[in-house]
C-alpha cells in the first residue's frame, strides 16, 4: 500500500490519503483503473477470489488507519479535507462491512456481479492502435482466472449457507447463454468484439477470444448444474439486517426504512393524480396505463436501432446548447457525449458510463435494443435527460472536470448511488420544470419514469423488509409483501413491456437497496436546493447553485442536504 506520495513525502492530510487510496485500489482492481482511463490496466483484470477480496479488505482498514492519523493533522479541518475526509470514512466504513459480512460471496445479479464487470469493461478498454489490441488480447487471457476466481468465491458462499437468490440466479444463466451465442440470438461477445482487431494480431485475438467464450460456458454450466440447484427454493429477499446494511451502502445515510416506504406512497399517490390528468388528453376518459399502451402503437416513434442512437444523440446535443450558459456553465470538454448502443445479453435498462480522467474517453449513454426496432418517444426523452444531458453526464463529467479542486477519489470511485441517481432524477424534473416535456405525451413519459421510481421505493423495501401494504392502498390492502405481489405491482404501474419489469424486478431483488436512492437522492437535491433559496432569497441564483452543486463531488445522504443548503 503507498505510504507516500508521488514526490516523497508523507500522507498527511485526507485527501493525499484519499488519492493514495485510489492508486492502490486500481492496483487491485483493474477494471477500476480502466473507468478511469489508465492505460496500463488495459491488459489486467482483478482476483475474485476470496483471497482477492480478501486483499480489498485489508486496503480498506489500512486506509481508515491512515484516515484517522491525517484527521488530526495541521490543516484537516479545512472544508475540502473535511469533506473529502468525511467521505472517505462512511464510504470505507460501508463498504468493509459488507465485504465482512461476506456479501462477496453471494454476488449473483443480472446487472451488477464479477462476470458482468468483466464483460462491461472490454467496450470501453481503448481499442485504436495495435498496442491497444495487444493489450486487449493479454486481458482476454485474463479472463478465465478472473471467472475461475469469481466461481470460487460463489463455492465458498455455497458451503458458508450465502446464496444468490434463484430469480437471479436463473436470469444469469440466461444471460450467460447469450454472451456465448448459444440462444441463437447473437454471435458470441468476445469473438465478435475482437472482429475489429488489426489483422497482424488476428490469430492471436481469434485465439484469446475463445478461451474466454469458453471461461463463460464453464461458468454457466457449473451455474447451471451446481449453483442452481443448491439455491432452489432458497429466498430471493434479504431480510432487515442485510437490506439495511446495502441501504446504507448505496445511500451514504442509515435509513428509517419506515418513513422511506410512507414516502414512496405519498410520492405513489401525487403522481397518480397527475398521470391521470395528462392520461385524459392524450385519450379522453382513459387511465393512464391505457394512455400509455395507446402511444406504444400510435404515438410518436423512432424507426431503427442506428436511427433511434443518432435521434438521442440529437436529444443531448441539442439539450446541451440551450442549458449552457443559461442554467449551467459547461466547459468544453464536458460538452462532448456519445450516445451507444449497447451490447445484447444484458439489463432492459439504459445506463452511462463516465469519461475517463483525460477525457480521451467521453462519457457515453447506452441503450439496450431488447431486440427492437421501433422506439417510443415517450419512453425516451426525459430517460436521456436522465441518463445523458441534464442528468448523469453533466455531473459525472463536472466531477472529473474539477478532481484537481477535489481529490481524485472525490470525483470518482467515491460516488454515491442515491446522490447521483437522485441528481439525473432532479434532471427530469428540471427539465419538466423548465417547459422542455413538449407536449402530453412527453409528460406522461416522464411521470411514468418518476411512478417507476416511486414503485422502486415502495417495492423494493416492502418486499425486502417483508412490509405490510397500507390499508388506503388500491392495490392488496392489508397484505404482507411478496415477491409476486411486489411484479404483479410494478407492471399494473409501469408503461414498460413485460420482459422490462421482470429484468427490473430481479435488480431490485439483487441490488437491495439501490433502487430506492432515485427517489430519495432527488428529495434530497430539491431539499437542498430549496433550503439555499431561502436563505438567499432574490440573491439566489440558480446557475450559479447548480455549478457549485456539481462541483462539490460526491457526498452520501446524511451531508448531501447540509452542504447543498449552503451553495
Amino acid at each position: 500500500m503507498s505510504e507516500t506520495l508521488h514526490n516523497g513525502s508523507a500522507l498527511r492530510l485526507p485527501r493525499q490519503v484519499a488519492d493514495a487510496y485510489v492508486d492502490d485500489l486500481i492496483a487491485l482492481d483493474p477494471i477500476t483503473g480502466t473507468y478511469l482511463g489508465v492505460a496500463a490496466s488495459s491488459s489486467k483484470l482483478p482476483d475474485f477470489s476470496p483471497a482477492g477480496r480478501a486483499a480489498l479488505a485489508e486496503l480498506i482498514r489500512e486506509t481508515l488507519t491512515r484516515l484517522d492519523a491525517a484527521e488530526s493533522a495541521p490543516g484537516a479541518d479545512s472544508d475540502a479535507e473535511r469533506r473529502c475526509a468525511r467521505l472517505l470514512r462512511e464510504r470505507l466504513t460501508a463498504e468493509l462491512a459488507v465485504v465482512e459480512a461476506d456479501e462477496d460471496l453471494c454476488a449473483v445479479s443480472n446487472i451488477h456481479s464479477p462476470a458482468h464487470s468483466i464483460r462491461e469493461i472490454f467496450s470501453l478498454t481503448p481499442a485504436d492502435t495495435d498496442e491497444d489490441w495487444a493489450a486487449i488480447a493479454e486481458r482476454l487471457r485474463a479472463v478465465p482466472a478472473a471467472f475461475a476466481g469469481y466461481r470460487e468465491s460463489l463455492g465458498l458462499g455455497l458451503e458458508r449457507g450465502l446464496y444468490g437468490g434463484p430469480r437471479a440466479t436463473t436470469t444469469m444463466i440466461g444471460q450467460l447463454t447469450t454472451w456465448v451465442g448459444q440462444d441463437g440470438s447473437e454471435a458470441p461477445f468476445f469473438e465478435g468484439f475482437v472482429s475489429a482487431g488489426p489483422d497482424s494480431l488476428r490469430a492471436e485475438l481469434d485465439a484469446a477470444a475463445a478461451g474466454a467464450t469458453a471461461a463463460v460456458v464453464e461458468l454457466r454450466d457449473w451455474m447451471d448444474s451446481v449453483y442452481a440447484p443448491a439455491v432452489e427454493g432458497k429466498p430471493d429477499t434479504v431480510g432487515r439486517e442485510r437490506y439495511a446494511r446495502w441501504a446504507r451502502f448505496f445511500n451514504g445515510t442509515d435509513l428509517d426504512l419506515e418513513e422511506a416506504y410512507a414516502y414512496g406512497w405519498s410520492e405513489y399517490h401525487r403522481l397518480l393524480a397527475e398521470m391521470k390528468s395528462e392520461a385524459a388528453k392524450i385519450l379522453p376518459g382513459a387511465g393512464p396505463w391505457e394512455a400509455l399502451k395507446h402511444l406504444d402503437e400510435h404515438g410518436t416513434h423512432i424507426e431503427g436501432v442506428d436511427e433511434v442512437r443518432a435521434w438521442l444523440q440529437g436529444l443531448m446535443d441539442e439539450a446541451i446548447e440551450n442549458l449552457d450558459g443559461t442554467h449551467f456553465e459547461l466547459a468544453e470538454r464536458v460538452r462532448e457525449v456519445e450516445s451507444r448502443i449497447a451490447p445484447p445479453g444484458g439489463p432492459a435498462a439504459p445506463y452511462y458510463t463516465s469519461p475517463s480522467e483525460d477525457f480521451s474517453r467521453p462519457g457515453r449513454t447506452w441503450l439496450p435494443t431488447m431486440g427492437q426496432t421501433r422506439f417510443a418517444v415517450y419512453d425516451l426523452v426525459s430517460t436521456w435527460y436522465h441518463e445523458g444531458v441534464p442528468g448523469h453526464h453533466l455531473q459525472l463529467a463536472q466531477w472529473t472536470h474539477v478532481a484537481d479542486q477535489l481529490s481524485r477519489y472525490q470525483a470518482t470511485v467515491g460516488m454515491v448511488s442515491a446522490n447521483a441517481e437522485g441528481w439525473a432524477l432532479y434532471a427530469e424534473r428540471l427539465m419538466d420544470e423548465l417547459g422542455y416535456l413538449k407536449d402530453a405525451e412527453q409528460r406522461l413519459g416522464y411521470l411514468d419514469c418518476q411512478m417507476m421510481r416511486a414503485a422502486r421505493v415502495i417495492v423494493d423495501i416492502g418486499m425486502h423488509v417483508g412490509l405490510e401494504i397500507p390499508a388506503d392502498s388500491p392495490f392488496h390492502p392489508g397484505e404482507q409483501w411478496t415477491v409476486d405481489l411486489a411484479q404483479e405491482f410494478f407492471g399494473l404501474h409501469s408503461g414498460r413491456p413485460a420482459d422490462f419489469v421482470e429484468s427490473e424486478l430481479t435488480r431490485y431483488l439483487s441490488m437491495p437497496g439501490q433502487a430506492i436512492g432515485y427517489k430519495l437522492g432527488e428529495r434530497a437535491w430539491l431539499l437542498g436546493r430549496d433550503n439555499a433559496r431561502a436563505a438567499r432569497g432574490d440573491g439566489f441564483d440558480l446557475k450559479a447553485w447548480h455549478m457549485a452543486a456539481l462541483s462539490q463531488g460526491s457526498l452520501g445522504l446524511d451531508d448531501l442536504v447540509d452542504e447543498l443548503s449552503k451553495l
